[in-house]
This record gives C-alpha cells, sequence and structure tokens, in this order.
C-alpha cells in the first residue's frame, strides 16, 4: 500500500496516510471507464431538438392539381418533403439520451478514475480545508503553497460556507463533498485536492 503525505495547507508536512489498494491501486479498466464518462456526458443533453413532419407543417389540405391529364407527376400535397415548406422526413425528435450502467460497473469506473490519478501523481492530500477567511485571494495564496495547478476537483469532507465563497469564483476550481465525487469530474481534473478525512469516507463506501 502506498502512503501519501499529509500537508496543512501552508504546504508543510504533517503526517502521512495508507491509500487502501482495493480503491486507489487496482488496474483502471478503460472500457467500463469510458462507458461511464458516455454515461455522464450523455445525460447533459437536453433532447429537446424537434422537426416537423408533414402533417404538422402548416398549409398543404388542397391538391395542387388534379390527378391526371396535366403531364406532370402526381402530388397530393403541397407540404410533403419534396416542396418548398414542406415537411422533413426522418427529421429529430424529442428524446432522452440517457444510458444505463449497473452498480457494480459505475463502483468500478470510479475505482478505475481515483487509480488513475494515483498513477499520474496528481493528488495532494490536505489535513483540513476549514479555512477562516472567505477571500479568493487568500484561497489561490492556499493552491499556491500546496503547489497545485489547472483544474482542480477539491473533495473535503465538510462543505463549509468559508471554502464555498473562496473557490466559487475560481473558474478552474471544482469543489464536491466525498459523498458527492463522481467519474467524470475526477477525470475531466488535472489535479485532485483532498481532505484526509474525505478518504476514509470514499474508502468505507468503496471497499
Amino acid at each position: 500500500m502506498k502512503k501519501h503525505d499529509i500537508l496543512n495547507i501552508e504546504g508543510k508536512k504533517v503526517g502521512d496516510i495508507t491509500l487502501n489498494e482495493q480503491i486507489w491501486g487496482i488496474t483502471p479498466n478503460d472500457s467500463v471507464l469510458y462507458d461511464a464518462l458516455m454515461k455522464t456526458r450523455s445525460a447533459l443533453r437536453q433532447g429537446t431538438h424537434d422537426t416537423k413532419t408533414r402533417s404538422e407543417v402548416s398549409g398543404g389540405g388542397r391538391k395542387p392539381w388534379r390527378q391526371k391529364g396535366t403531364g406532370r407527376a402526381r402530388q397530393g400535397s403541397t407540404r410533403a418533403a419534396q416542396w418548398i415548406k414542406g415537411g422533413i422526413v426522418f427529421g429529430p425528435h424529442p428524446r432522452s439520451y440517457d444510458k444505463k450502467q449497473n452498480k457494480k460497473e459505475r463502483r468500478l469506473a470510479l475505482k478505475s478514475a481515483l487509480s488513475y490519478k494515483e498513477l499520474d501523481n496528481e493528488i495532494t492530500v490536505v489535513d483540513s480545508l476549514n479555512i477562516e477567511s472567505l477571500k479568493t485571494k487568500d484561497m489561490i495564496k492556499i493552491l499556491s503553497d500546496l503547489k497545485v495547478e489547472g483544474k482542480t476537483l477539491i473533495v473535503t469532507d465538510e462543505l463549509t460556507d468559508n471554502l464555498i465563497l473562496a473557490t466559487r469564483n475560481l473558474e478552474n476550481i471544482v469543489l464536491l463533498a466525498a459523498d458527492e465525487i463522481n467519474t467524470y469530474d475526477i477525470i475531466a481534473a488535472d489535479k485532485m485536492l483532498i481532505t484526509s478525512k474525505a478518504i476514509e469516507r470514499i474508502e468505507e463506501v468503496l471497499v
């Protein structure tokens, strides 16, 4: 089992923590991970697109000319698909893009995402994020002291008001509680800043 340094918000080591290999040390399953990411992205689609068929467009109630004797092709309506302002054939209609994935696969995908973060050394563990200041500039200093850069997922055991206010204006920061973590946000982040208590909560659920 691999040990991680536990830092305080000033970037100084205050202890260490051993990560559970059943979660952070598994061989990632790319197929299940891909399915989980596609499930999340598909659920973001509204599916409200719609086109009108020939029965829905206005007009076209009268037969444009008689059936025979004109030398032209027979037509029943000016709102058939081949006419200007006609209906659309095989166009999109409202639908749900939700995909299904069973519970075991979702758990495996989450473990795979966490393992990738560990394999790529993209995890920083802190003892606590119960900060006294709610200013954004103070949060920026904390991230600088911890040497955390790029798009960062912050996972904490408790979402305090100060932490929410200090991070909400930082466009590259995603703040989640330990019971809210998901595969998509983990993979999308460059770095993961997590409290030691949040790790314990995650391991209680996933082991």
